[in-house]
């Protein structure tokens, strides 16, 4: 039982690793230097960086809560 909270552990880290970085890869293709101020470059990077957080939590969080879900379907047949 223990051992398997290791794993759950390590594999929640990784997901959110892995969705945090598809996001940053993702949001590259948007062109929000349109719509913040000139030389605003720090602010610009700052929020690049928390949406890709924010995006990329949200996915994984929904990836691994269907990976526990589909672990607990079987209990119903019990």
């Amino acid at each position: 039982m223990m051992e398997d909270f290791g794993q759950i552990a390590l594999v929640s880290i990784l997901s959110h690793l892995i969705f945090i970085g598809i996001s940053w890869w993702a949001l590259q293709a948007i062109r929000l230097d349109k719509v913040l101020k000139p030389n605003h470059i720090m602010q610009a990077r700052l929020l690049y960086i928390l949406l890709a957080i924010v995006i990329g939590s949200i996915v994984s969080n929904f990836f691994l809560d269907y990976l526990q879900w589909s672990r607990q379907l079987p209990l119903i047949l019990e």
